[in-house]
């Protein structure tokens, strides 16, 4: 796209602005003899910043807006921050913020204690350090030790100061490293919403492909902050809240955190004015209510209320775990509900022929984003709670991530309503009938030819957790199958350039640009060597899981030999059993699979790359379930360790769990089955020291 020309009086006024801006620092922190108000002075830096969004012409190294910090990059660095950024423990109900509140005094030896409460916004955590007065550096909190600089983003958001003002009496601190919360409000999303609306009906009628609309507040307020643009930060009209100080030198002596707060104000940053004192844990409990009661007149999203204990001192000994400050805690609201009309109850067909119902909704905004379908789980699901079309429904996101449909609302159900009937054949064009065989609860399309089970096949092949093909998404195989050049996944590796370049797509317009195009064959040539593992969760077979193809890879080495094993060598190899194996060798005895996974070799994928373990099998025969976030380990890392020590790692705690690794947010409902089992639950050190022995802690 060509950029706009910059009209010469734009560059005049910018170059006016740029001039007056370096005046006014130099009066004011020069001369301590400023000539305008703050106020006025923060219209001319919104005014440049404003010129310099709509002609990206005019940004460059010497404006005021880009000094603080390095030049733009194309990617974020990594930021080591001088002391971690922790996370916070949770109380889900009035019990677990009681229970906090009684090891905080029972820490304190009894004594009296006054506590901070504010909302917890729905934001992205941010540390912002200056160094004698200047902003510096901008980082995200990362995994809690390093996160990514985004200084020049961060430097756009005009609540942010570029310099420090302190007081006049008091001196600019050597080091001030802030921490606060960045987030964009409700008025700002619904004016990017509507322009992205509005921009997306001008590309449609251009024959344009639509851009993605965001969905809510937070994720439009942290991909705006990560764009590699300055400029596109700077047009998205985002907001901060300071709340903490970190990394100080040259600042002084509190002994609250109340005083931190006020000193951060006098300094010009933005506090929240909904942050109170309170002098018991009643009282928290009280100011939690009446936010929960309040929290979408905030004018921004909030989900929980963050307690701090107000006294520095009794912070000091209370002390921190290895995840998280005792004398903090995050009160989480729980998952809202919305009722809403449901339009249609229809069904979907996945890849192993399962018929899965859903709700159309009429949409609804439920914990921040937009639901317009939900989940009914299956047709007994359906049945139990009764619910039909045209009924007024709730509607829950389980977990804030999952929509379903909690049940009818009986009152208003319309007079002539009757119960749903689960289709006796599948949606697409064959029309198989749809079976539901005895003692299972899921209901099936017995067709092979299925077109839908044929696209989910394909997509589980290129998804993440198997080979892993960028840009091989639902839209895309779907244009594909349409185009009749997809039969099943052994396809992918013989598409050509020509062939991508010649598919439709739903509008009749050509689906890949040259770009695309080519990236998408560069993904597809990138997946040709992943992991034997991950190529054996990408066939799809039937209770073949991620852990079971590991061990798999380890004890065949290739998938010739796999393919070639009988079914009782397989049932012999622990971990996998009489039913899997069954399921492995009747996958194999099909002509149209192995005719696939000759595709696959003659497409020049790999079958035998196996990474053999050197490490100590400390794990051999243990599973070990992690939940929640590491700071050293992502999830798919942990799990791999696990399994290089010859341990397993499941999805769910059951009674064969041997221990459960517990990280920051870790999930509720593994955590009440670990209690309520006597499994051992561990933190990061004891997980440590686990891989590395294999004992637990005595």
């Amino acid at each position: 796209m060509v950029a706009e020309p910059t009209p010469s009086a734009a560059v005049r006024r910018a170059r006016e602005l740029r001039n007056l801006i370096v005046h006014h620092d130099e009066r004011y922190y020069g001369h301590d003899d400023p000539e305008i108000s703050d106020a006025e002075y923060d219209e001319l830096v919104r005014e440049l910043a404003d010129l310099e969004v709509r002609y990206p012409g005019l940004a460059d190294e010497e404006s005021p807006l880009r000094t603080p910090g390095a030049a733009s990059a194309t990617t974020f660095a990594p930021v080591e921050h001088r002391l971690p950024m922790m996370s916070l423990d949770n109380a889900m109900d009035d019990d677990e913020l009681r229970a906090w509140g009684e090891r905080v005094n029972k820490g304190l030896g009894g004594a009296a204690v006054t506590f901070v409460c504010e909302p917890k916004i729905d934001g992205l955590a941010v540390s912002i350090r200056y160094e004698n007065g200047v902003l510096v550096e901008a980082a995200t909190r990362g995994d809690g030790r390093v996160g990514e600089n985004v200084t020049p983003n961060v430097a756009t958001i005009r609540s942010i100061p570029h310099e420090l003002r302190p007081p006049r009496g008091t001196k600019v601190p050597d080091v001030l490293e802030v921490r606060g919360e960045v987030y964009m409000s409700h008025a700002a999303f619904e004016k990017l919403r509507d322009e992205k609306l509005r921009d997306n009906e001008a590309r449609i009628a251009a024959g344009r492909k639509p851009e993605p609309v965001p969905a809510n507040p937070r994720n439009a307020g942290a991909g705006s902050l990560r764009q590699k643009n300055p400029a596109v930060t700077a047009s998205r009209e985002l907001s901060f809240w300071a709340y903490q100080l970190g990394d100080v030198r040259g600042v002084p002596q509190f002994d609250s955190h109340a005083d931190t707060l006020k000193y951060l104000e006098s300094l010009g940053f933005p506090v929240n004015p909904a942050i109170a004192r309170v002098g018991d844990i009643d009282a928290v409990r009280e100011y939690c209510a009446d936010c929960e009661r309040r929290r979408h007149s905030f004018g921004f999203d909030i989900d929980g209320v963050v307690v701090k204990v107000d006294d520095l001192a009794a912070r000091e000994t209370l002390g921190v775990t290895s995840k998280a400050p005792r004398w903090a805690i995050a009160v989480k609201f729980p998952p809202e509900e919305r009722t809403t009309l449901l339009r249609d109850i229809m069904v979907s067909i996945g890849r192993t022929g399962r018929a899965t119902p859903f709700a159309v909704l009429d949409p609804v905004v439920v914990s921040g984003s937009t639901v317009s379908l939900a989940t009914l789980h299956n047709r007994e699901q359906v049945r139990k709670k009764d619910v039909r079309p045209g009924d007024t429904v709730i509607v829950r996101k389980a977990g804030d991530v999952i929509p379903e449909v909690v049940g009818p609302v009986l009152s208003r159900r319309p007079a002539k309503s009757k119960p749903w009937e689960f289709p006796k054949v599948c949606p697409c064009d064959l029309r198989a009938p749809l079976v539901q065989r005895e003692g299972e609860a899921d209901t099936r399309c017995v067709e092979p030819e299925c077109p839908h089970q044929r696209d989910q096949r394909i997509i589980h092949f290129a998804s993440r957790q198997a080979m892993d093909i960028e840009g091989l998404g639902d839209k895309t195989v779907f244009a594909l199958s349409d185009a009749g050049v997809l039969a099943d996944a052994g396809d992918v590796y013989s598409l050509t350039l020509e062939q991508l370049l010649a598919v439709q797509g739903a509008d009749g317009k050509r689906f890949f640009g040259e770009v695309s195009a080519a990236n998408l064959l560069n993904a597809i040539d990138a997946s040709r060597s992943r992991p034997l593992p991950k190529l054996l969760v990408a066939l799809g077979i039937k209770h073949l899981g991620p852990a079971v193809a590991e061990v798999l890879a380890q004890r065949f080495g290739s998938l010739e030999a796999l393919m070639d094993a009988d079914e009782d060598d397989l049932s012999a190899i622990d971990g996998v059993g009489g039913v899997i194996a069954a399921s492995i060798r009747s996958w194999f005895d099909r002509d149209e699979h192995r005719a696939m996974v000759d595709k696959l070799r003659r497409g020049g994928v790999r079958f035998d790359n196996v990474t053999t373990s050197s490490l100590a099998p400390t794990l051999v025969g243990r599973n070990v379930v992690v939940t929640g976030t590491l700071r050293n380990f992502g999830r798919e890392e942990a799990e791999a360790a696990i399994k290089a020590r010859g341990g397993k790692s499941p999805g769910s705690v059951s009674s064969k769990t041997f221990a459960l690794v517990i990280g920051d947010e870790p999930g509720a409902s593994k955590v009440t089955k670990a209690r309520e089992l006597g499994i051992p639950m561990l933190d990061e050190a004891a997980f440590q020291r686990l891989l590395e022995t294999g004992e637990l802690p005595g």
